[in-house]
């Protein structure tokens, strides 16, 4: 059986998948073709119901959940990880409301995030990840951070207004749930512990060279020295990673009923 997989070539993913794309450990019989995207990406295409398995925003599960389960493994939430709302250098408060905010993606977790710590601001506009800071630069308005750039955008000279996480956390007291691993419904129970089972498996083979970083990790991080790898991955890939459990499942439904409370109306996406 060959399954088509899409996660992002962040570190934290490109570490969790590494044993189970390259086949450094046994998966069963299963192949897996790996599509490399940015969350935004894929959560489009979750939406389309394109990938049979992929990482998604927990920000869109509302919309992608009548196609697609949730895996146990593979997912990235905790505390202390949320994305920042930043600023250019700023000598006076900020009107966040007043301002234009470049948003990583309509459907990120990100941006559910910064609307509900800040409902008034509407002036939105979204572009990948990894064109945020560039455009907070350029002097165009304020940005939303998330991945990699948490840590690199002090260098830059830019500055924290507000660490939305930890606006979550106070709010619900749960961690921060920001990215999993779906699966199409369509594939049969034990097919998709199967494969829920491997992924645990790939990070434990990870886990088990760390902090050794593969040269697939390497290859997908391009530019990012192995300082900043080693921060991605310890900041994003934890005990949730391996299993949910039960407060991992307590905050995904927790930010279903934020979701649900901050849209009255959930759009449908086309029958599965």
């Amino acid at each position: 059986m060959k399954l088509t997989i899409g996660f992002s070539p962040c570190p934290n993913d490109t570490f969790i998948f590494d044993a189970l794309i390259n086949k450094k450990i046994d998966t069963g019989g299963v192949e897996f073709d790996a599509v490399l995207e940015d969350v935004q990406t894929l959560n489009q295409w979750a939406i389309e119901g394109k990938l049979e398995i992929t990482k998604i925003s927990f920000g869109v599960l509302p919309l992608v959940s009548n196609r697609y389960n949730l895996l146990n493994s593979g997912s990235a939430l905790g505390m202390g990880v949320g994305p920042l709302l930043i600023s250019g250098p700023a000598d006076k408060p900020i009107d966040v409301n007043q301002q234009l905010i470049a948003i990583p993606g309509e459907n990120t977790t990100a941006h559910l995030l910064f609307s509900l710590k800040y409902p008034e601001a509407r002036n939105k506009v979204f572009v990948r990840y990894d064109e945020v800071e560039d455009f907070v630069l350029s002097g165009k308005g304020l940005g939303v951070i998330i991945h990699e750039n948490r840590f690199t955008y002090e260098q830059r000279g830019l500055t924290k207004i507000t660490d939305l996480g930890d606006y979550w956390e106070q709010q619900t007291g749960v961690p921060i749930p920001l990215g999993g691993i779906v699966i199409k419904k369509s594939f049969d129970a034990a097919t998709q512990q199967k494969v829920s089972d491997l992924i645990k498996r790939s990070i434990e083979f990870s886990y088990s060279n760390y902090p050794t970083i593969s040269d697939y990790v390497k290859l997908h991080a391009q530019e990012m020295d192995d300082a900043v790898m080693l921060k991605h991955i310890d900041l994003y890939v934890n005990k949730y990673s391996l299993d949910l459990g039960e407060q991992g499942h307590k905050a995904v439904s927790k930010l279903l009923d934020v979701y649900a409370q901050m849209n009255t109306a959930i759009p449908t996406p086309g029958n599965a």
